[in-house]
């Protein structure tokens, strides 16, 4: 019998990304914590715009917490490397500390 096997989407560092115009989402809702990160300018690169100016928000998933709320650490970055690289530090520290 053959096994089917359920397109996951990409996948960093062991928890998925999402990505919903200029937001990207790390991680997953049944985790205490996310990462929201949103592009906020970008630079066009021969055929490619690439983020210049990124903001990223570690978040706690309740959804009783208004917005702004759920907000626990939040920085500026450069670059999508340097907002994805603290953002995953970020969310393996918050989800050990359960």
């Amino acid at each position: 019998m053959a096994e089917t096997k359920k397109a996951e989407g990409l996948i960093y560092k062991g928890h998925p990304l999402r990505r919903v115009g200029n937001f990207i989402y790390y991680g997953t809702m049944a985790e205490k914590y996310i990462i929201m990160m949103q592009v906020l300018e970008t630079k066009a690169e021969k055929d490619l715009n690439l983020a210049t100016k990124v903001s990223v928000q570690l978040q706690l998933t309740d959804p009783e917490l208004k917005s702004r709320n759920r907000i626990v650490k939040r920085s500026e970055k450069d670059s999508l490397y340097a907002a994805m690289d603290i953002g995953a530090i970020w969310l393996e520290r918050a989800l050990k500390e359960k």
